[in-house]
């Protein structure tokens, strides 16, 4: 039996799970940030956090970026968690890494919840994450043939794609926002 207190904390987690397979461990966010964040969800409450982006970590001389957003769904992808949100800024839907999350308090007036697009949240992000943002693809894409089997290449990748390409040799696919991202995959 569990409290009234856990059991609505416990109850306001609500997370939709996008399975990845392969690549290194991912970082852990941080429980308190997870439960401040489906809180907001749940209660369809404008949230405000300071992020700090892969391309800019937060320093002394340059602060996190400060957000606001409707949170829409938590979601677990390759072993980290995210945020699907509408960000109010730039009128569009983002993804934010939760352990790159400070959320502000308090949080922000009540919204009305938006459809993601297409409806589905796990496909809406399988799409980012593979590239498939329609109507396009990642700006950025790079594809090689490897003298291996793709059963020895797999678990190595972690975004992209790995097709058989003969018996002993595969094909990557591998897409990104940027040059060096891609170079980083």
């Amino acid at each position: 039996v569990m409290p009234a207190r856990l059991r609505h904390r416990v109850d306001a987690l609500n997370v939709t799970a996008v399975e990845r397979t392969g690549g290194p461990p991912r970082p852990q966010a941080d429980p308190r940030v997870l439960l401040a964040l489906s809180d907001a969800v749940r209660a369809q409450e404008v949230l405000r956090f300071d992020y700090s982006p892969a391309y800019a970590p937060a320093t002394d001389d340059a602060p996190p970026l400060v957000r606001r957003v409707e949170p829409h769904r938590l979601v677990t992808w390759g072993g980290r968690w995210y945020l699907v949100a509408w960000d109010l800024e730039r009128e569009d839907w983002r993804t934010f890494r939760a352990d790159r999350i400070a959320p502000r308090t308090p949080t922000g007036p009540r919204f009305t919840a938006r459809e993601v697009p297409g409806g589905d949240v796990a496909a809406f992000v399988a799409a980012r994450f593979q590239g498939f943002d329609a109507p396009g693809a990642w700006p950025c894409r790079g594809e090689v043939l490897l003298d291996a089997p793709a059963s020895a290449v797999a678990g190595h990748i972690r975004d992209g794609i790995v097709e058989e390409h003969g018996p002993d040799r595969c094909r990557v696919v591998l897409g990104a926002w940027s040059w060096p991202g891609l170079a980083a995959e």
